[in-house]
């Protein structure tokens, strides 16, 4: 069973949400929260598997939220997608920097979130590759530095590629296409470039990928 916990300011935009995920077998909402404090303590009593969890929102707002989960170990199991009113927003941007294991934007077709919802419980986490990438290539030049940028020499000449290969938006099977290697190495190699990097998932990857200078705005595989 998915855990799910719903985080919105508007209680009708929740009830929506937890009567489509309700109504779908394996998926239970366990928890909503009206705010990013609100959510903080629903994540510490409920531990849900994924958190929907919206930007704007009075008080704490939703990206404050993700920063304080997300630097908590205790949640390290914990995957938290971002609902937006507009795929290229900064607070959406940040929120991937912070942790976030992707985004969907609100109008998402009911059947797209249901499978998103599976997707990144199941730890697939990047669930838009090329938009997360048209988002990353918006902001990440104007970004403020990461208070800990990753060092690149960790990783081995192959990691690196897969890794740009990574923020280009391509799946493993896609990787290994291109790189002439099975999908299961180019799974190995991505695995061992998130654990160097402490990179939480495929997202924070892509983050870091353009923060680091490993790829550019406007390359391209």
């Amino acid at each position: 069973m998915i855990r799910v916990l719903l985080v919105d300011d508007q209680a009708l935009v929740r009830a929506g949400l937890r009567a489509l995920l309700d109504s779908e077998a394996g998926i239970e909402v366990v928890a909503e929260a009206g705010d990013g404090a609100e959510a903080v303590s629903a994540v510490a009593e409920h531990r849900p598997d994924v958190v929907l969890m919206d930007i704007r929102m009075p008080g704490m707002d939703g990206l404050e939220a993700t920063k304080a989960i997300s630097a908590d170990p205790r949640y390290d199991a914990i995957r938290i997608v971002i609902l937006t009113t507009f795929d290229l927003d900064e607070y959406v941007f940040e929120g991937l920097r912070s942790g976030a294991s992707g985004f969907l934007v609100k109008d998402t077709e009911p059947a797209d979130l249901l499978r998103a919802v599976r997707a990144v419980a199941a730890g697939d986490a990047l669930l838009s590759p090329r938009a997360t990438r048209r988002l990353v290539e918006e902001y990440a030049t104007r970004a403020k530095p990461a208070e800990r940028s990753p060092s690149l020499e960790m990783l081995t000449d192959r990691e690196r590629e897969v890794m740009a290969q990574v923020a280009a938006g391509l799946s493993n099977d896609e990787i290994a296409t291109v790189l002439f290697i099975s999908p299961t190495t180019a799974k190995t190699h991505v695995s061992r470039a998130m654990i160097k990097l402490g990179a939480r998932d495929r997202a924070q990857l892509v983050v870091y990928a353009y923060e680091t200078g490993l790829v550019r705005p406007g390359w391209d595989t």
